[in-house]
């Protein structure tokens, strides 16, 4: 393959197949930033993007935990230089000047781009972006083990701050996939108590291995990682008075909120998305310190389609990474 030539994965148009083609590739613009991927983890969130009945672009090249080095970049670029480990997020650009980019919450930015959505993601061998949406990584983290932490290890670690739990504490995890065998390993290290709940057999076996305790009642605090609706109301019930529900699964399904029981057993309730740019240097310290560790299986950029489809059936245990060297 020339040097103007990529491989991608990309969906053809909302709720269509998706296709692994190759194709050319210019040259970075002003802006921009042109990187050769080396992993590039899959995320239930691009499954959610593939559900959508309308795209802001298409084809869209899907992907948003992406791992590389810079190869060139356009004029004005400064802040990147050839050779560069970075990484390529959810969050893409945002304005810098509304009230949340000033107070370090820019993923609530109301301008924000995201990779993988607005802009064409990371799962391709070479892809161009936007160099002030790259993020940096640390070199001795394998690309496998990084690419996870750009979103299922920077969600779960955030979900848990937003819990606001203090060490003995208990937390009732619901979904044990990409996110939450993620968020039982930073629970775990941050003392608190861990239990999970999923209804597939062999994640409750790896929890179980894991650490995790099984009964969840009795939780100040639970954290839906499943875009499964029904997750919620059984993680609604677990909660002691004054405990916190925090959701983090995506989902179009609504979902019925017990007044009653909100109100006189003071109930907070919150909605987490992504993290601070802090919050992911901590996560890649932790797994610098080996305090996390992804449970990853690396695959080819071929696989995707039916990788994709094992995601939707919840068959796929930890993170499944598309691997470029």
């Amino acid at each position: 393959m020339s040097a103007s030539e990529a491989v991608s994965a990309f969906l053809k148009e909302p709720r269509g197949p998706i296709a692994v083609e190759r194709h050319t590739i210019a040259e970075p613009a002003s802006g921009e930033a042109l990187l050769r991927v080396e992993a590039c983890g899959l995320c239930h969130s691009d499954l959610f993007v593939c559900g959508l009945a309308k795209l802001p672009m298409a084809p869209l090249r899907l992907g948003h935990e992406g791992i590389g080095r810079v190869e060139a970049v356009g004029p004005d670029v400064l802040d990147w230089k050839s050779g560069d480990r970075a990484g390529i997020t959810f969050l893409g650009t945002t304005c810098g000047t509304c009230d949340w980019c000033k107070a370090g919450r820019e993923r609530f930015c109301p301008k924000q781009t995201n990779f993988g959505y607005t802009l064409q993601g990371a799962l391709g061998d070479r892809v161009i972006a936007p160099a002030a949406g790259l993020v940096p990584v640390p070199e001795d983290l394998p690309a496998e083990i990084a690419a996870p932490l750009c979103c299922a290890g920077w969600t779960a670690f955030a979900a848990l701050r937003e819990a606001a739990l203090v060490p003995g504490q208990r937390v009732a995890l619901f979904g044990f996939g990409g996110l939450g065998h993620l968020a039982l390993q930073i629970a775990r290290h941050q003392g608190l108590l861990a239990a999970v709940a999923d209804p597939s057999p062999e994640k409750m076996d790896a929890a179980r291995a894991a650490g995790a305790e099984i009964e969840t009642k009795g939780a100040d605090a639970a954290v839906v990682f499943t875009g499964a609706a029904k997750a919620i109301p059984d993680a609604f019930r677990v909660l002691r008075r004054n405990g916190t529900l925090v959701l983090v699964g995506l989902s179009v399904s609504n979902y019925e909120l017990p007044l009653v029981d909100t109100v006189l057993k003071g109930i907070t309730i919150r909605g987490s998305y992504l993290g601070s740019r802090d919050d992911l240097a901590q996560v890649f310290a932790l797994a610098r310190s080996g305090a996390i560790r992804p449970h990853v299986h690396t695959h080819s950029i071929e696989e995707t389609p039916a990788l994709l489809d094992r995601m939707s059936r919840g068959e796929v245990l930890g993170r499944a990474v598309v691997a470029f060297c």
